[in-house]
């Protein structure tokens, strides 16, 4: 696979020109900015706005990917891919070295050059765990928080700078959970929600505050749960659906008031459910998916933040618990593997 360099010399004018077909680039200057599922022409509109900087634009149109790129030097050095667009513009007349290959690399290759996409070995976290959470926080950083190891539950979180590829721990929380929720609030504080501790299902939930790295409690759910599912509403609520509590699974759902620091009760689920998911529509309704209650499950049905009631929707084609659901840039939610009974590679589009 062929590599190619720009080394990009920029002199003040005003023009917008459209240099090359690039994919995968990697920019080796002062910031980056990722944006998500927006057009071509909000990504362009994105970089008109940003007056006194040199931008480029990589856009991939599958995947909706719009990168940004700012620098203050008067000179940028791009690596990249073939087949997609490059644009520089914004008060700058480029000069441009073009079609320089400097190296090659396949997935075989034991060169230190890494054919893009793929995946590459980051920092190792400072403490092997299972069933935690990992949150983006505002900063950039990501917070993972408790999980187990053998037969324990952890209270150890730590961060990962994306920058260093490192972990550094952080404050420990008050109580050692797996099996928990893990939500961002509005201000930026993650909410850690019920879980179990190896005793029993919980119902304390506490606060991280990324700018002390320190954790507080709040208010108490009305029910203790493990393997349930945590929604944010529109209005910075959070919606907690469903689980199990010793042995029993649950149809009962509460809201949390970042405001209040309480719970309330909402409208129950039609059907008790663990091992669900549960993912925010652009209409802001919650849609549960699938599950178990004793039986592996593959209903589906909406909240309506606006009356806290449930309707049922359309069934998967396949039961399934395990599975990961995820929102696509056209609205829709892809749902993922899973079991139910036998381990499962089939997916479907709600």
């Amino acid at each position: 696979m062929f590599w190619i360099f720009f080394v990009l010399l920029i002199f003040s004018t005003s023009d917008c020109i459209l240099i090359g077909k690039i994919n995968n680039t990697i920019m080796i200057s002062n910031i980056s900015e990722s944006l998500w599922n927006i057009t071509q022409n909000q990504c362009i509109c994105e970089m008109i706005n940003s007056n006194g900087t040199i931008s480029t634009l990589n856009y991939v149109s599958i995947n909706q990917t719009c990168q940004l790129f700012y620098t203050n030097d008067s000179s940028i050095l791009i690596k990249f891919n073939l087949n997609s667009s490059l644009i520089f513009m914004n008060q700058s007349v480029i000069f441009i070295a073009l079609n320089q290959i400097i190296s090659t690399s396949s997935s075989t290759s034991s060169s230190t050059t890494t054919a893009a996409p793929g995946w590459t070995i980051t920092g190792t976290m400072s403490m092997a765990r299972a069933h935690h959470t990992a949150s983006t926080l505002a900063n950039g950083l990501v917070l993972v928080a408790g999980g187990s190891i053998g037969n324990g539950s952890l209270n150890s979180t730590e961060l990962y700078n994306p920058s260093t590829g490192t972990w550094t721990t952080t404050g420990n929380m008050n109580v050692a959970r797996q099996y928990h929720a893990a939500s961002t609030l509005a201000n930026g504080s993650i909410l850690v929600a019920g879980g179990s501790n190896g005793n029993g299902s919980l119902n304390s939930t506490e606060l991280y505050n990324l700018s002390t790295g320190t954790w507080t409690t709040t208010g108490n759910m009305n029910v203790a749960r493990q393997y349930h599912a945590a929604s944010t509403l529109a209005n910075g609520s959070i919606l907690v659906t469903g689980g199990r509590y010793i042995n029993v699974y649950l149809n009962n759902v509460e809201l949390y008031n970042p405001s209040t620091g309480i719970w309330t009760a909402t409208g129950n689920m039609n059907f008790a459910r663990g091992f669900h998911t549960a993912s925010t529509l652009a209409n802001g309704s919650i849609l549960v998916a699938g599950g178990f209650n004793g039986t592996f499950l593959n209903d589906a049905e909406l909240y309506n933040p606006s009356t806290g009631t449930w309707t049922t929707t359309g069934n998967m084609n396949v039961a399934r618990q395990y599975h990961a659901a995820s929102t696509l840039a056209n609205g829709s939610i892809l749902i993922t593997g899973g079991s139910n009974g036998a381990y499962l590679n089939s997916a479907e589009l709600y």
